[in-house]
Parts: C-alpha cells; structure tokens; sequence
C-alpha cells in the first residue's frame, strides 16, 4: 500500500510539474531593427520583412516582437540605438543602412546575431565579414554592393543621351560609401570614354549652390548615388533635374517616383523579403557566422515616361523593352 501511494505522488507531482511547464508563457523573440532613416520612409521596408516573416510562421504580435530605432540620417546616434537594443536583450538585431550603423551594432555586442538588410560599400573591405561565404563572427545577412552597376546606368544613360560626353555626379563626402561609389563610376566612365564631374553636397544647405553652379556648366547627364542627404533631398534633386532639362540617372526608383528620369539598382522590396530568410534560420538556430552573405537576385530599371517627355528625351524602344517598370 506504502509503494503504491509514492508511486502515485510521484505521478501527481510528474503531472503538476507538466502542466505547470506547459502553463508558462513561452518567451517571444524580440528583433531590434537599427534604421539610419526616418519611420516613413523605412515603414514600406520593414512591412515586407514582416509579411516575409509571417509566411515562415513569425507573426508581429503573436509569436515575434519588434523594438525600432530610427537614427533619421544622424549617425552620431547609432552607437546609442545599438548599446539601447542590446541592453533590451534582442534576439537579433536587422540594421539598415550599410557600414556604418552595422559597425555601431557590432562595436554593441560580439554575441547577438546582427543580420544587414543591405549596404552600398564592401562589407568585407569594410572588415565586418571575413567573406561572403564564411562571414565569421555575428554579421551575416544582404550586401547591396556591386561595383558594376555604376557602369551599367552609364551605360544606360549613354544609350538614351547618344551625344553625352560629360557627367555629373552628386556626392556627400562625409558618407564613405558615396566616396568609395565615386571613385567606381569615374573608373566605369574612364573606360566608357566619358568624363565625371564630382560635385559635393555637405548639407541641406549646399544643393542650391551647387545647382547654380550645374546650370552655368551644363553637364550632359546627372548621376546620383544613394545616402540619407540625398534620398532625404530627392524630390529636390529631380525637380532641379527636371526644371534644367538634364537627364539624370539614380541607383534608386525612389527617385524616379519623385520625378527622376531613370534608375537602376537592386530590386530592394525583393532584397527586404529576403531578410526573413536569415532571422528565421537564426531563430531556428543557425549562426551568422555560418550563414553566407547574400547579393540581391533581382534588379529593376525604372523609367519615368513623363519626365523624358518634359525634357525632351526620347527612349529608345529596346531600352524601354528592358524595363522593369514604366511611369507613364
């Protein structure tokens, strides 16, 4: 009888201990996402991250949770928003745009796996990653780097201005990557037989004087690259483009949808859904160390039919087949 009543508490206590296991709230993940823009221009990003993210299962508010910081083109407060994510003991921390707030995160904390949504300079030259194959340490995810791509929207500009000779590119000097993107397209341009013109912008401030000065130059064609003065400047850039009649060239369509006459670049909203892959392999377990870095599979080239028109630019048929998308 003795044997029988221990034998039936340990079942009790086997029982209760199961079911107060199975009561207890399993523990959400929380992703800290470290942007270098503001809340409306990342928004559009991050939804496709998060509908990518609930095909695999990881739904917002349910079984995942995100803590956002938006660094809106400061980059003094990067190391800040990375130490705050750390000190909320993230799971994994998703950082846009490029080197700079990545190496914030990962001067934050060598433990927590950091995943890039996609960068314009080299992440290995930049030493966060050992190679794109075997990235070491906790960075892994997408790199936006291709250095042939600056050729090729030369190109591209070429075959719409036959009789372009001579380039202007905006830069922002105080951005590494817009440095690094310069010295690429005056190489591309070399070989092309064109001439690059470097002007820069160091502020807000100084877009009005440089534009007075492109109107007495009158350059044959416009070529600008990515970064928060620019992109934050976009509709600026295209309106000043558009109202000089130069045709202009941009690594991003949201340039185009502010007026611009032509980009082409990654196929960022495709990039984006891509991050789902690795924050899932990681939650799963994978190591960023052992992950490989990935290039962007998709490109878009993005005409503006409305403003060639305005202009005075007429695009050839066979470059129009090769869009991806046309604003009429």
């Amino acid at each position: 009888m003795k044997s029988i009543l221990s034998t039936l508490l340990v079942v009790a206590v086997v029982v209760v201990g199961t079911i107060a296991a199975t009561q207890q709230p399993k523990k959400v993940p929380l992703i800290g996402y470290l942007s270098n823009t503001g809340r409306a221009r990342e928004s559009a990003r991050a939804e496709g991250i998060r509908l990518a993210l609930s095909e695999r299962g990881h739904i917002e508010g349910q079984n995942i949770a995100t803590e956002y910081r938006y660094a809106e083109g400061n980059f003094d407060r990067f190391p800040e928003f990375a130490a705050e994510l750390v000190r909320l003991k993230v799971d994994i921390i998703l950082v846009s745009g490029g080197a700079i707030p990545v190496r914030a995160a990962r001067n934050a904390t060598k433990t927590i796996p950091i995943v890039t949504v996609g960068g314009g300079t080299d992440p290995i030259e930049e030493g966060l990653l050992e190679s794109l194959a075997r990235p070491g340490g906790n960075v892994t995810g997408l790199t936006l780097f291709f250095i042939e791509l600056g050729g090729k929207r030369l190109e591209l500009l070429k075959e719409v201005v036959p009789k372009l000779a001579r380039v202007a590119i905006l830069y922002d000097p105080a951005l590494r990557a817009n440095v690094l993107h310069l010295k690429h397209v005056q190489t591309d341009a070399r070989a092309a037989g064109l001439t690059v013109q470097s002007w820069e912008i160091r502020g807000a401030s100084g877009f009005e004087t440089v534009f007075t000065a492109l109107n007495k130059d009158r350059p044959d064609g416009l070529y600008v690259p990515a970064g928060p003065l620019l992109i934050n400047n976009k509709k600026r850039i295209a309106s000043f483009a558009l109202k000089s009649r130069l045709p202009s060239v941009y690594i991003s369509r949201e340039f185009v949808d502010a007026g611009g006459l032509m980009s082409y670049g990654a196929d960022l909203a495709d990039s984006y859904r891509r991050v789902a892959y690795f924050v899932d392999r990681i939650l799963k377990g994978a190591k960023p160390a052992d992950l490989p870095v990935e290039q962007p599979k998709k490109f878009e080239f993005v005409i503006n039919l409305k403003t060639a028109k305005q202009i005075g630019v007429t695009i050839p048929s066979d470059v129009l087949a090769r869009a991806t998308k046309i604003i009429r």
